[in-house]
């Protein structure tokens, strides 16, 4: 569709993502409250209304439309699984609210954090440290990636090469550069700290002074840098991975979430949960015949597509292993 849609892309990725929160949103506002709600604020009628409404809704379901509801007695929620920190607000539900998003804000924050620490820290421990190399007529055209070169030489008679390649969290400290050439090269994340460059000639990179950390460039000559992001479309994090491809894979579980619907109470929990867990397992040894980016695609959508089952049904289960008292705000006779 041309290059213009692709540069636009992530922006119809993000409006159809967040299609469902607006659908959402809206559908919150013709939904009823809850039978809680109205028996904690002592709207005793209300809430019987609401339980005898889903009551019938299940019922006319399950062909049976003529049971009659006859609930009558209904218990007050105790307040005792609130958060104790609430006993120190006003009373007021505004006040309540606004601790409870500082509350989740709090954790979202923690966690994005300490994921992003463990995961610096898996990626220092994996670091390749090269120390007092000299290399001398070779030519570079691939990707380097999580390395430190230190008091390095690189050096040739006529002429040292960097053609086409990647530098990805590449560090090079107290390095000399004699007589090199860099060419179509990108350095993401990639520094040099008090090196030299000497007749040294770079050609549509991105390497500029903001990567030249305290370095020294003799006789160099730069030719039509690399401005602005550096992500093109031919890189691993192109946009028909980011989102394409995550739109596949999450296209796939609507299937499962549909035989979930319509089966689970037929089949039961445990047994939709076991099936599930079992196909998805087997779908796995599949990986091993992938050969090309089109299988492995398509194994994603089969582990997603019998994987959701299982989900659905772990979340049924452990919601109805709670006590009955703990899931309803009635008590039938």
């Amino acid at each position: 569709m041309g290059s213009a849609y692709q540069f636009h892309s992530w922006r119809v990725f993000v409006v159809v993502c967040a299609l469902p929160c607006l659908c959402a949103v809206v559908a919150l506002m013709f939904m009823p409250e809850s039978p809680r709600f109205y028996l904690e604020v002592g709207k005793h009628d209300e809430a019987w209304m609401i339980l005898k409404q889903i009551h019938d809704t299940n019922m006319r379901a399950r062909g049976q439309p003529e049971k009659v509801f006859t609930v009558n007695r209904i218990k007050i929620p105790k307040h005792n699984d609130e958060f104790v920190e609430m006993q120190n607000e006003s009373g007021n539900s505004f006040s309540k609210a606004i601790f409870r998003i500082k509350t989740e804000l709090h954790g979202v924050r923690f966690t994005i954090h300490y994921s992003k620490h463990l995961q610096a820290d898996e990626y220092a421990s994996k670091v390749q440290r090269h120390n007092s190399e000299r290399i001398e007529d070779f030519t570079f055209n691939f990707t380097l990636e999580n390395q430190i070169h230190t008091n390095s030489l690189f050096i040739n008679d006529r002429l040292h090469r960097f053609l086409s390649m990647k530098f990805k969290s590449v560090t090079f400290i107290n390095s000399t550069f004699e007589n090199c050439f860099f060419k179509h090269v990108t350095s993401v994340g990639s520094f040099f700290r008090n090196c030299t460059f000497i007749d040294a000639v770079f050609y549509n990179t991105d390497i500029d002074d903001s990567k030249l950390i305290n370095t020294d460039v003799i006789n160099g000559t730069f030719y039509h840098n690399k401005t602005g992001c550096q992500m093109t479309f031919e890189d691993d994090y192109s946009a028909y991975w980011v989102y394409f491809v995550n739109f596949l894979g999450t296209l796939a579980v609507l299937p499962g979430n549909i035989v979930s619907a319509l089966l689970m109470d037929k089949i039961g929990r445990l047994s939709m949960l076991g099936f599930s867990m079992i196909l998805s397992g087997i779908s796995c040894f599949f990986l091993w015949f992938g050969t090309s980016e089109s299988m492995m695609i398509g194994m994603l959508c089969l582990y997603n597509g019998l994987s959701i089952s299982a989900w659905n049904s772990l979340d049924v289960v452990t919601v109805e292993l709670f006590p009955t008292d703990r899931r309803w705000a009635c008590s039938h006779k």
